[in-house]
Protein backbone atom coordinates (compact mmCIF):
# COMPACT_ATOMS: atom_id res chain seq x y z
CA UNK A 1 0.00 0.00 0.00
CA UNK A 2 0.84 3.58 -0.57
CA UNK A 3 2.67 5.36 1.99
CA UNK A 4 -0.38 7.48 3.93
CA UNK A 5 0.43 10.85 5.08
CA UNK A 6 -1.63 13.17 7.19
CA UNK A 7 -3.72 14.23 4.18
CA UNK A 8 -4.55 10.78 3.36
CA UNK A 9 -5.29 9.65 6.69
CA UNK A 10 -7.76 12.79 6.88
CA UNK A 11 -9.66 11.28 3.69
CA UNK A 12 -9.62 8.33 4.93
CA UNK A 13 -11.39 9.61 8.45
CA UNK A 14 -13.45 12.64 6.31
CA UNK A 15 -11.96 14.60 8.86
CA UNK A 16 -9.92 17.93 8.17
CA UNK A 17 -5.99 18.00 8.10
CA UNK A 18 -6.15 20.77 11.06
CA UNK A 19 -8.44 18.03 13.42
CA UNK A 20 -6.16 15.12 12.60
CA UNK A 21 -3.10 17.39 13.13
CA UNK A 22 -4.74 18.69 16.91
CA UNK A 23 -5.22 14.76 17.87
CA UNK A 24 -1.47 14.03 17.56
CA UNK A 25 -0.69 17.19 19.50
CA UNK A 26 -2.98 17.02 22.51
CA UNK A 27 -4.89 19.18 21.76
CA UNK A 28 -7.57 19.48 24.37
CA UNK A 29 -10.47 21.00 22.05
CA UNK A 30 -11.19 17.71 20.05
CA UNK A 31 -13.62 15.48 20.89
CA UNK A 32 -11.83 12.10 23.12
CA UNK A 33 -13.50 9.69 20.76
CA UNK A 34 -12.58 11.85 17.75
CA UNK A 35 -9.08 11.62 18.93
CA UNK A 36 -9.27 7.97 19.60
CA UNK A 37 -10.69 6.63 16.35
CA UNK A 38 -7.76 8.92 14.42
CA UNK A 39 -5.08 7.63 16.58
CA UNK A 40 -6.34 3.49 15.81
CA UNK A 41 -6.26 4.66 12.21
CA UNK A 42 -2.84 5.82 12.49
CA UNK A 43 -2.02 2.74 14.15
CA UNK A 44 -3.16 0.87 11.83
CA UNK A 45 -1.52 2.54 9.08
CA UNK A 46 1.74 2.97 10.90
CA UNK A 47 1.27 6.33 10.33
CA UNK A 48 3.90 8.33 12.79
CA UNK A 49 3.29 12.28 12.74
CA UNK A 50 6.25 14.14 11.28
CA UNK A 51 6.45 17.34 13.78
CA UNK A 52 9.37 19.04 13.38
CA UNK A 53 8.06 19.32 9.66
CA UNK A 54 4.58 20.92 10.78
CA UNK A 55 6.85 23.11 13.10
CA UNK A 56 8.64 24.87 10.06
CA UNK A 57 5.77 25.38 8.27
CA UNK A 58 4.32 26.82 11.00
CA UNK A 59 7.87 28.60 11.75
CA UNK A 60 7.74 27.60 15.47
CA UNK A 61 9.84 25.60 17.26
CA UNK A 62 7.57 24.42 19.63
CA UNK A 63 10.32 25.38 22.20
CA UNK A 64 10.51 27.87 24.90
CA UNK A 65 13.41 29.05 27.36
CA UNK A 66 13.60 29.74 30.60
CA UNK A 67 16.52 32.05 32.16
CA UNK A 68 16.87 31.75 35.94
CA UNK A 69 19.89 32.63 38.16
CA UNK A 70 20.88 29.44 39.49
CA UNK A 71 19.25 26.12 39.98
CA UNK A 72 20.01 24.86 43.72
CA UNK A 73 17.51 26.92 45.39
CA UNK A 74 14.53 25.11 45.80
CA UNK A 75 12.16 28.04 44.56
CA UNK A 76 13.55 28.13 41.22
CA UNK A 77 12.76 24.15 41.08
CA UNK A 78 9.37 24.65 41.43
CA UNK A 79 8.83 27.69 39.68
CA UNK A 80 10.58 25.24 36.42
CA UNK A 81 8.23 23.07 37.22
CA UNK A 82 5.28 25.22 36.96
CA UNK A 83 6.09 26.71 33.84
CA UNK A 84 6.94 22.80 32.21
CA UNK A 85 3.41 22.25 32.95
CA UNK A 86 1.99 24.78 31.15
CA UNK A 87 4.70 24.12 28.19
CA UNK A 88 3.70 20.50 27.80
CA UNK A 89 0.02 21.23 28.15
CA UNK A 90 0.30 23.15 25.00
CA UNK A 91 2.76 21.07 23.31
CA UNK A 92 5.65 22.66 23.87
CA UNK A 93 9.44 21.97 25.05
CA UNK A 94 11.73 23.89 27.41
CA UNK A 95 15.16 24.57 27.44
CA UNK A 96 16.79 26.03 30.61
CA UNK A 97 19.42 28.00 30.97
CA UNK A 98 21.62 29.36 34.19
CA UNK A 99 22.64 32.14 34.59
CA UNK A 100 24.29 32.02 37.75
CA UNK A 101 23.41 35.65 38.07
CA UNK A 102 26.16 36.83 35.74
CA UNK A 103 24.88 39.53 33.39
CA UNK A 104 27.42 39.00 30.56
CA UNK A 105 25.99 34.93 30.52
CA UNK A 106 22.50 36.45 30.55
CA UNK A 107 23.47 39.06 27.98
CA UNK A 108 25.09 36.05 25.49
CA UNK A 109 22.20 33.32 26.39
CA UNK A 110 19.44 36.53 25.34
CA UNK A 111 22.12 36.68 21.76
CA UNK A 112 22.21 32.97 21.26
CA UNK A 113 18.14 32.80 21.32
CA UNK A 114 17.66 35.77 19.44
CA UNK A 115 18.77 34.17 16.72
CA UNK A 116 15.41 32.12 16.50
CA UNK A 117 16.02 28.94 18.58
CA UNK A 118 13.20 29.60 20.94
CA UNK A 119 9.26 30.78 20.17
CA UNK A 120 9.33 32.73 23.68
CA UNK A 121 11.40 33.66 26.68
CA UNK A 122 10.23 32.92 30.55
CA UNK A 123 13.47 35.02 32.85
CA UNK A 124 14.49 35.92 36.44
CA UNK A 125 16.79 38.62 36.31
CA UNK A 126 20.80 38.16 37.07
CA UNK A 127 20.31 41.90 38.61
CA UNK A 128 23.70 42.89 37.38
CA UNK A 129 24.32 46.20 34.71
CA UNK A 130 22.15 49.28 34.07
CA UNK A 131 22.10 49.03 30.21
CA UNK A 132 19.41 46.44 29.80
CA UNK A 133 18.48 47.30 25.92
CA UNK A 134 19.68 44.04 24.30
CA UNK A 135 16.73 42.71 25.69
CA UNK A 136 14.67 45.50 23.18
CA UNK A 137 16.40 43.29 20.29
CA UNK A 138 13.46 40.34 21.16
CA UNK A 139 10.75 42.64 19.82
CA UNK A 140 12.54 42.75 16.34
CA UNK A 141 12.08 39.18 16.05
CA UNK A 142 8.69 38.80 17.52
CA UNK A 143 10.12 36.69 20.87
CA UNK A 144 7.75 37.45 23.35
CA UNK A 145 9.46 37.81 27.10
CA UNK A 146 8.24 37.26 30.50
CA UNK A 147 9.77 38.14 33.91
CA UNK A 148 9.13 36.33 37.19
CA UNK A 149 10.10 36.95 40.57
CA UNK A 150 13.42 39.27 39.66
CA UNK A 151 12.19 41.93 37.09
CA UNK A 152 13.97 44.66 35.36
CA UNK A 153 11.74 47.70 35.56
CA UNK A 154 13.03 49.55 32.46
CA UNK A 155 11.81 46.63 30.21
CA UNK A 156 8.46 46.61 29.60
CA UNK A 157 6.98 43.19 29.47
CA UNK A 158 5.11 40.63 30.95
CA UNK A 159 5.55 40.25 35.12
CA UNK A 160 4.88 38.22 37.53
CA UNK A 161 6.12 39.00 41.18
CA UNK A 162 4.75 38.19 44.69
CA UNK A 163 3.97 40.94 47.29
CA UNK A 164 7.90 41.75 48.46
CA UNK A 165 7.04 44.95 50.09
CA UNK A 166 4.44 43.62 52.34
CA UNK A 167 6.13 40.78 53.18
CA UNK A 168 9.04 42.27 53.78
CA UNK A 169 7.69 44.73 56.18
CA UNK A 170 5.69 42.03 57.97
CA UNK A 171 8.62 40.08 58.48
CA UNK A 172 10.16 43.36 59.99
CA UNK A 173 7.60 43.90 62.02
CA UNK A 174 7.24 40.02 63.21
CA UNK A 175 10.98 40.23 64.30
CA UNK A 176 9.96 43.50 66.24
CA UNK A 177 7.51 41.93 68.05
CA UNK A 178 9.79 39.22 69.33
CA UNK A 179 11.99 41.84 70.88
CA UNK A 180 14.19 43.10 68.24
CA UNK A 181 16.06 46.15 67.95
CA UNK A 182 19.25 46.00 65.98
CA UNK A 183 17.92 44.12 62.91
CA UNK A 184 20.34 43.33 59.75
CA UNK A 185 19.01 43.14 56.49
CA UNK A 186 21.40 40.82 54.09
CA UNK A 187 20.66 41.51 50.78
CA UNK A 188 22.82 40.22 47.36
CA UNK A 189 21.99 43.21 45.02
CA UNK A 190 19.75 45.48 46.36
CA UNK A 191 20.01 47.84 43.37
CA UNK A 192 17.84 44.96 41.48
CA UNK A 193 14.36 45.53 41.82
CA UNK A 194 13.30 42.94 44.25
CA UNK A 195 16.12 43.81 46.48
CA UNK A 196 15.53 47.60 47.14
CA UNK A 197 11.59 46.64 46.94
CA UNK A 198 12.20 44.18 49.99
CA UNK A 199 14.68 46.64 51.44
CA UNK A 200 12.01 49.71 51.64
CA UNK A 201 9.58 47.27 53.55
CA UNK A 202 12.56 46.58 55.72
CA UNK A 203 12.98 50.09 56.35
CA UNK A 204 8.84 51.29 56.61
CA UNK A 205 8.65 48.65 59.48
CA UNK A 206 11.26 50.25 61.60
CA UNK A 207 10.33 53.52 60.48
CA UNK A 208 6.62 52.46 61.70
CA UNK A 209 7.43 51.00 65.01
CA UNK A 210 10.05 54.44 66.17
CA UNK A 211 13.35 52.61 65.77
CA UNK A 212 16.06 54.55 63.60
CA UNK A 213 17.36 53.06 60.47
CA UNK A 214 20.58 52.06 60.53
CA UNK A 215 22.86 52.27 56.97
CA UNK A 216 25.50 49.89 58.94
CA UNK A 217 22.45 47.28 59.00
CA UNK A 218 22.22 46.60 55.34
CA UNK A 219 24.62 43.96 54.60
CA UNK A 220 25.75 43.86 51.06
CA UNK A 221 26.26 39.90 50.68
CA UNK A 222 27.60 38.09 47.20
CA UNK A 223 26.83 35.23 45.08
CA UNK A 224 29.68 33.50 47.29
CA UNK A 225 29.12 30.97 50.21
CA UNK A 226 32.99 31.39 51.33
CA UNK A 227 32.62 35.66 51.13
CA UNK A 228 29.52 35.55 52.96
CA UNK A 229 31.28 33.43 55.74
CA UNK A 230 33.43 35.97 56.05
CA UNK A 231 31.15 38.74 56.01
CA UNK A 232 28.61 37.67 58.18
CA UNK A 233 30.77 36.83 60.66
CA UNK A 234 32.55 40.22 60.33
CA UNK A 235 28.74 41.18 60.78
CA UNK A 236 27.56 39.14 63.66
CA UNK A 237 30.99 39.95 66.03
CA UNK A 238 31.67 43.65 65.21
CA UNK A 239 27.51 45.06 64.27
CA UNK A 240 26.04 42.31 67.07
CA UNK A 241 22.23 42.40 65.61
CA UNK A 242 19.59 40.69 67.69
CA UNK A 243 16.98 39.87 64.55
CA UNK A 244 18.58 39.52 60.98
CA UNK A 245 16.50 39.35 57.98
CA UNK A 246 17.62 37.25 54.63
CA UNK A 247 16.23 38.60 51.44
CA UNK A 248 16.96 35.48 49.71
CA UNK A 249 17.45 31.91 51.19
CA UNK A 250 21.16 31.20 50.63
CA UNK A 251 22.03 34.13 52.87
CA UNK A 252 19.67 32.51 55.76
CA UNK A 253 21.81 29.18 55.42
CA UNK A 254 25.32 30.82 55.95
CA UNK A 255 23.77 32.64 58.88
CA UNK A 256 23.08 29.59 60.27
CA UNK A 257 26.63 28.16 59.13
CA UNK A 258 28.34 31.60 60.98
CA UNK A 259 25.96 31.61 64.02
CA UNK A 260 27.33 27.86 64.69
CA UNK A 261 30.86 28.58 63.90
CA UNK A 262 30.13 31.35 66.32
CA UNK A 263 28.60 30.15 69.28
CA UNK A 264 25.55 32.54 68.91
CA UNK A 265 22.50 31.06 69.79
CA UNK A 266 19.65 31.15 67.45
CA UNK A 267 16.38 32.47 68.87
CA UNK A 268 18.47 33.54 71.94
CA UNK A 269 20.55 35.67 70.94
CA UNK A 270 20.03 36.68 67.50
CA UNK A 271 16.62 35.73 65.59
CA UNK A 272 16.37 34.82 61.99
CA UNK A 273 13.94 35.65 59.23
CA UNK A 274 14.20 34.52 55.40
CA UNK A 275 12.09 34.72 52.15
CA UNK A 276 12.93 31.05 50.95
CA UNK A 277 11.05 28.41 49.56
CA UNK A 278 13.11 25.80 51.42
CA UNK A 279 10.82 22.41 51.84
CA UNK A 280 13.16 21.20 54.80
CA UNK A 281 12.82 24.74 56.47
CA UNK A 282 10.84 23.21 59.62
CA UNK A 283 13.30 20.66 59.87
CA UNK A 284 16.45 23.10 60.24
CA UNK A 285 17.43 23.08 63.90
CA UNK A 286 16.44 25.55 65.30
CA UNK A 287 13.14 25.92 62.26
CA UNK A 288 13.22 28.54 59.88
CA UNK A 289 11.11 31.27 59.87
CA UNK A 290 10.39 31.84 56.55
CA UNK A 291 8.28 34.27 54.26
CA UNK A 292 6.88 31.62 51.61
CA UNK A 293 7.01 32.46 47.86
CA UNK A 294 3.96 30.45 45.51
CA UNK A 295 7.07 29.66 43.25
CA UNK A 296 4.83 26.92 41.64
CA UNK A 297 2.27 29.52 40.81
CA UNK A 298 4.52 32.25 39.46
CA UNK A 299 6.05 29.84 37.37
CA UNK A 300 2.28 28.89 35.86
CA UNK A 301 1.35 32.09 35.63
CA UNK A 302 4.37 33.63 34.06
CA UNK A 303 3.99 30.40 31.24
CA UNK A 304 0.11 31.60 30.88
CA UNK A 305 1.52 35.32 30.00
CA UNK A 306 3.78 33.71 27.65
CA UNK A 307 1.17 31.57 25.42
CA UNK A 308 -1.09 34.44 25.86
CA UNK A 309 1.98 36.77 24.09
CA UNK A 310 2.53 34.08 21.56
CA UNK A 311 -1.52 33.76 20.98
CA UNK A 312 -1.45 37.80 20.55
CA UNK A 313 -3.18 37.95 23.54
CA UNK A 314 -1.22 39.52 26.25
CA UNK A 315 -1.28 43.25 26.95
CA UNK A 316 2.23 44.14 27.15
CA UNK A 317 1.98 45.90 30.70
CA UNK A 318 0.57 42.81 32.05
CA UNK A 319 1.89 42.71 35.61
CA UNK A 320 0.30 39.74 38.20
CA UNK A 321 0.97 40.01 41.96
CA UNK A 322 0.81 36.70 43.96
CA UNK A 323 1.09 36.83 47.80
CA UNK A 324 3.68 35.58 49.91
CA UNK A 325 3.23 33.60 53.38
CA UNK A 326 4.84 34.57 56.46
CA UNK A 327 5.41 31.39 58.58
CA UNK A 328 6.93 32.01 62.00
CA UNK A 329 8.73 29.35 63.41
CA UNK A 330 11.57 28.32 66.27
CA UNK A 331 14.49 30.86 64.78
CA UNK A 332 12.20 33.81 65.36
CA UNK A 333 9.44 32.86 67.87
CA UNK A 334 11.47 30.94 70.38
CA UNK A 335 8.73 27.99 70.45
CA UNK A 336 9.23 24.77 69.15
CA UNK A 337 7.31 23.68 66.62
CA UNK A 338 6.42 20.12 65.24
CA UNK A 339 7.21 19.52 61.61
CA UNK A 340 4.42 19.16 59.41
CA UNK A 341 3.21 18.92 55.97
CA UNK A 342 5.29 20.77 53.34
CA UNK A 343 4.88 24.41 53.82
CA UNK A 344 4.06 24.63 57.41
Amino acid sequence: MDRVDIKRLAEKLNLSTSTVSRAFRGNSDINPETKARILSMAKEFNYQPNHHASNLREKRSKTIAIIVPELANNFFSQAINGIERVAREKGYHTLIYVTDDEYQKEVTFIDKLYNGRVDGIIMSASGEANDHQYLNRLDNKHIPLVFFDRVYDDIDVPKVTTDDYDSSFAATRHLIEMGCREIAFLVINKSLSIGNVRMQGYHDALKDAGIEFNTHLVIDCSNDYDQNFEILSKVLQEQRPDGLLASVERLAISSYYVCHQLGIRIPEDIKIVSFSSLEIASLLNPALSTITQPAYDLGTNAAQLLFKALEGNAPINDHVVLNSKLIPRTSSTGVKTTPGRRGE
